[in-house]
């Protein structure tokens, strides 16, 4: 088990039937960018189990964070779901993932666009003062089903807004923009959607998609993924890597299992 670290599960959330996050101790040694993931998992049968999660921590806290579907017949989710405070997972000892801020073209409007637990790296970027000196605004939308799905997010910027550090920086610079598409909500439609149409954009009160100040992570559903990547390049976006930064960056890591 050379290439993992073992960690001990410290806390446990469920927020819905298919939702929970759970927290566990970091190895010193241990180090990520803002928006990376590593592989983790569970030891079944004396084997690794694992999967790609993005750290919704940040680089600077102690502890790690994660953010994760339940899936009832995943290899792994299934497992994972009912693990509790005191028990033992795998992290890998490598980090990476292309949902980093070295991997954009300098501008000025910074958009996190994401979908169920792909808020998770972007829990981890907003929590970096570095992304406030970076950008002037950073938009985070996350689009999900169902209200109740929102939750998890909901707390993570509320507890922000009241940080010593944090606050003001978001007060000044940070806009929220929570969406549903199966329920009553004051913020409606896919995310897709929102954008094509400038609704997003109307509703917070700020100028539509723009080349030259707008850069843009994505990390979501492969439906989400495919459709906006498809519409950025209509519009002139260039994808960036690690090798070339662009105007926006896709994770295509994960794969609900």
């Amino acid at each position: 088990m050379s290439a993992f670290h073992r960690e001990q599960v410290l806390s446990v959330k469920h927020w819905t039937d298919t939702l929970f996050s759970f927290t566990a101790t970091r190895n010193s040694g241990f180090r990520f960018l803002n928006g990376q993931f590593a592989m983790i998992g569970l030891e079944v049968d004396g084997r690794p189990l694992l999967r790609a999660y993005s750290m919704a921590s940040a680089n600077h806290e102690e502890a790690l964070e994660f953010f994760s579907i339940k899936v009832t017949d995943g290899p792994l989710t299934s497992r994972l779901q009912q693990i509790k405070e005191g028990d033992t997972i795998l992290v890998g000892r490598k980090a990476t993932g292309t949902l980093i801020a070295d991997n954009l073209i300098a501008g000025k409007r910074l958009l996190l666009l994401s979908t169920g637990t792909g808020l998770a790296p972007f829990a981890s970027l907003i929590k970096d003062p570095d992304i406030y000196d970076r950008f002037e605004t950073i938009i985070l939308v996350h689009g999900c089903r169902q209200v109740s799905e929102l939750a998890y997010g909901e707390q993570l910027v509320a507890t922000l807004s009241a940080d010593e550090l944090f606050g003001p920086l978001m007060a000044e610079q940070f806009i929220y923009y929570p969406t549903v598409t199966r329920e009553p909500f004051r913020n409606r439609g896919r995310v897709t959607d929102l954008i094509a149409s400038a609704q997003l954009f109307d509703d917070i009160g700020l100028p539509p998609l723009d080349l030259a100040t707008d850069r843009i992570m994505l990390c979501g559903s492969p439906g989400m993924l495919e459709d906006l990547h498809v519409m950025l390049e209509q519009r002139g976006f260039v994808e960036g890597s690690h090798s070339e930064p662009g105007h926006f960056v896709i994770e295509k890591a994960f794969v609900e299992r």
